[in-house]
């Protein structure tokens, strides 16, 4: 199971490095324009996903606290920030080079863990403590699945502004040695 998880982040990484190119592209004005999406903006969608990357995340240390290599891959969170807010071009590429990181910083937490740490617990304070926690795979699973759902927003925004972005066809470049 931790192969597919970190196939799986690693394609979220790609996949995360073409959008932030694609956007880079972009005016500020055109990444920050609403664009109805409940996160309004491009930039806003990106940082989104980020900041959920960020958030469940965290929600895992606990889950890993017997594993001292998965723990440092997450330290890594603590030195980036994400962006609240319009970004000028500067900000943007901050915040490019800080997601790159935190997608590393995922496929490291990834591949430090053991098949067994997988099961761990992850406390959730969600649904009135019923399930009081969830096993950490599940909420792997739901990181790598929040990103691609926001992907998926961006991709037709940038259809509708006819910006090719191959999101229609199936990447396997990220899988090359």
């Amino acid at each position: 199971m931790k192969e597919l998880f970190i196939t799986f982040a690693r394609y979220n990484r790609e996949a995360n490095q073409t959008i932030a190119a694609l956007l880079k592209k972009l005016s500020p004005g055109d990444r920050e324009k609403d664009r109805g999406s409940y996160y309004k903006s491009l930039s806003g969608l990106a940082a989104h996903i980020m900041g959920g990357e960020f958030y469940l995340l965290g929600m895992t240390k606990d889950a890993a606290a017997q594993n001292s290599g998965a723990l440092k891959a997450l330290e890594e969170l603590g030195k980036l920030s994400v962006p609240q807010g319009p970004m000028d071009e500067a900000q943007w590429r901050r915040f490019e080079e800080d997601w790159a990181k935190a997608d590393d910083a995922m496929v490291n937490f990834i591949a430090a863990l053991r098949e067994g740490d997988l099961q761990a617990p992850v406390a959730i304070e969600w649904y009135g403590g019923n399930p009081p926690s969830i096993p950490l795979y599940f909420m792997l699973s739901q990181i790598l699945a929040h990103g691609t759902h926001h992907r998926g927003q961006i991709s037709q925004i940038l259809d509708e502004l006819k910006i090719d972005n191959n999101y229609s066809g199936i990447n396997v470049t990220f899988m090359s040695p």
